[in-house]
């Protein structure tokens, strides 16, 4: 019987992608103001360069177990007290400054100084522009009176906590919240599922993981032996990696718990 439901909380709970592309496009417009670029293609652009410099900082396998995306790179500020956040914290100043200035450089501008400041305006415009799926909420209270609910994200708990911070009400229906950069190993890894089930004093068979992510989500729930519901909200085609569910819309939970 089903007493614990583990939520992810990047677009599972909140809609990260939207809150991520109205920042680029809203900074990316600043661009087309001064120089008339095309803000499509500086996204694109700017996309591109943090993903390649990100990839090249020591940082970089850190990132990969903890579940630290390039583009929150470009707006976390990692004040986290642990060796490879501190690093992160010295590096990201110029990353996000070199992302956006060789972005620009991709369309044929040069202009170090606006590069900065773009890269200064991205995550002010990230954190005006928290998105939540409409049924979040009342998913979350129709569930909460019948269920523990737990929130097991990866991340940095600076960052993951800014998002809780600009979104408020998320966290009140949480009995636990476990962010990976505080446990030390992220989602698929089964050592911080065994801790979210320690933590909510239940067995595998009494909890269920509900994520929108196969890789990290679905594989790590499938690894440790919890019962997974994979919300695909986008029609993406199945891999080899098997949820026990699959849903659309956060609402379809309530008939897998009842059935």
């Amino acid at each position: 019987m089903i007493k614990t439901i583990i939520f992810d909380l990047d677009d599972t709970l909140l809609w990260d992608k939207k809150s991520v592309k109205t920042a680029f496009e809203e900074t990316c417009l600043l661009a087309n103001q001064k120089y008339g670029v095309d803000p499509e293609k500086l996204e694109e652009a700017v996309r591109e360069e943090a993903r390649k410099l990100y990839q090249g900082y020591e940082t970089y396998e850190f990132t990969q177990m903890i579940g630290i995306n390039p583009f929150e790179g470009l707006w976390g500020n990692f004040l986290d007290d642990h060796t490879y956040f501190k690093k992160m914290a010295e590096i990201v100043p110029n990353y996000r400054k070199d992302a956006w200035t060789n972005g620009l450089k991709q369309l044929g501008i040069e202009d170090g100084d606006f590069g900065t400041y773009l890269a200064e305006q991205f995550p002010e415009n990230r954190k005006k522009n928290p998105f939540i799926y409409e049924e979040t909420f009342s998913v979350l209270e129709k569930l909460g009176s019948n269920y523990q609910l737990v929130m097991l994200t990866n991340g940095s708990p600076d960052l993951q906590n800014t998002k809780l911070t600009i979104t408020p009400e998320l966290k009140d229906y949480f009995d636990h919240i476990i962010i990976s950069g505080g446990f030390g190993k992220g989602k698929p890894d089964p050592s911080i599922f065994e801790h979210a089930l320690e933590t909510a004093g239940v067995t595998k068979d009494e909890a269920i993981m509900v994520g929108d992510n196969l890789m990290t989500d679905i594989l790590g729930a499938n690894r440790t032996g919890i019962q997974s519901v994979w919300i695909n909200r986008e029609n993406k085609q199945p891999t080899d990696v098997e949820p026990t569910y699959q849903i659309k819309h956060l609402d379809e939970l309530f008939t897998i718990l009842n059935g």
